[in-house]
């Protein structure tokens, strides 16, 4: 049977003869532009008409069921966005509106918005990081009775609390061992800050996946950063200098490749001939690099709609979701 297609937001404006922006606008219930009634009308007819899967949410806004997402911080290019896109989505096949609230790492603020949300119909409570992190949740255990979960974060002192992570262990050792099977035997790791959790664990995966192939754990091939372009470059053009330099470089983030890629260049390095190279995140410009980026695809899309479905469903359980990633094989690690 043949499936229908689906009624985008796109196809709304041409029928209604507005942009697909002002769609959008009215759709998500937006007070911030100035739309005249009888547009907002017109449009939400339309919709109606060509049966626009996502209405029944709209018709009652003041009632209407929410989830809160607090995230401690967000930039744009951050894939950390799938999450929240998944999220969003969700919410929307459970007739339940997903509110995003960025508190900035301000604890204070944060239980401000939610003894703001304990007035209204909020069904639950999301509280994100964009990075894998350790939390102490003490501050937030008690200040409310509306169910919590942990994305990409989790609090070891509170078993019972909700999490959905991505594996970064599994992740480090899945691109080690890719770099391994392609010939490589000496492999650099370029890494962020030692305290974080994500940090730890991608060097521990690193580490593993040596082990298991029986090679040592050369500590003169790590290289810590504070994840930007400038320290990845010169730790790279240091890997360069030992007298015997790496055959691959494993790169925790695709953003400390860019530096990586620029020093090897600079340095007279052909990707991937001299060097195998990869990544991690997966990250739009590691398609559009030269050679494209080998990097790990975060299951951030899938962890955004669990945390939301485990919310709708009321469950209790204690649950914890580890997800690895998937593989993302290009031109820099392919000789």
């Amino acid at each position: 049977m043949k499936r229908k297609n689906k009624v985008t937001m796109n196809d709304i404006a041409r029928t209604a003869g507005v942009s697909q922006a002002t769609v959008s606008l009215v759709l998500n219930q937006s007070r911030n532009i100035k739309l005249s009634d009888e547009t907002r009308q017109r449009v939400i007819g339309v919709a109606t008409e060509l049966g626009y899967d996502r209405l029944p949410a709209i018709h009652t806004p003041r009632n209407q069921a929410e989830i809160a997402l607090l995230v401690s911080s967000l930039q744009s290019y951050d894939p950390f966005i799938d999450a929240i896109s998944q999220a969003r989505e969700a919410a929307w096949r459970n007739e339940t509106l997903l509110t995003l609230y960025d508190y900035g790492d301000d604890v204070a603020l944060a239980l401000n918005i939610i003894r703001q949300l304990e007035k209204r119909n909020c069904v639950g409570i999301i509280l994100a990081s964009p990075v894998t992190t350790l939390v102490d949740m003490s501050d937030f255990q008690d200040c409310t009775r509306l169910p919590l979960v942990l994305l990409n974060q989790r609090d070891p002192a509170s078993p019972l609390l909700p999490s959905f992570i991505p594996d970064d262990y599994a992740n480090a050792f899945q691109v080690t061992k890719h770099l391994l099977a392609c010939g490589a035997t000496r492999i650099a790791h370029i890494t962020g800050e030692s305290w974080m959790e994500a940090t730890r664990q991608r060097l521990a995966g690193y580490q593993a996946a040596l082990q298991q192939a029986g090679l040592p754990c050369d500590d003169s091939l790590v290289r810590q950063t504070n994840w930007q372009f400038n320290e990845s470059f010169t730790a790279t053009e240091s890997l360069l200098r030992l007298e015997k330099r790496p055959d691959a470089i494993f790169c925790a983030s695709d953003w400390l490749a860019i530096g990586c890629y620029q020093a090897l260049t600079v340095g007279g390095v052909t990707i991937p001939d001299d060097m195998l190279l990869a990544g991690y995140d997966d990250q739009k410009i590691s398609e559009q690099l030269t050679p494209a980026l080998t990097s790990i695809q975060l299951p951030y899309s899938e962890l955004g709609r669990l945390a939301v479905e485990y919310l709708c469903n009321e469950e209790d359980a204690a649950t914890h979701v580890t997800l690895a990633g998937r593989l993302k094989v290009r031109a820099s690690s392919s000789r």
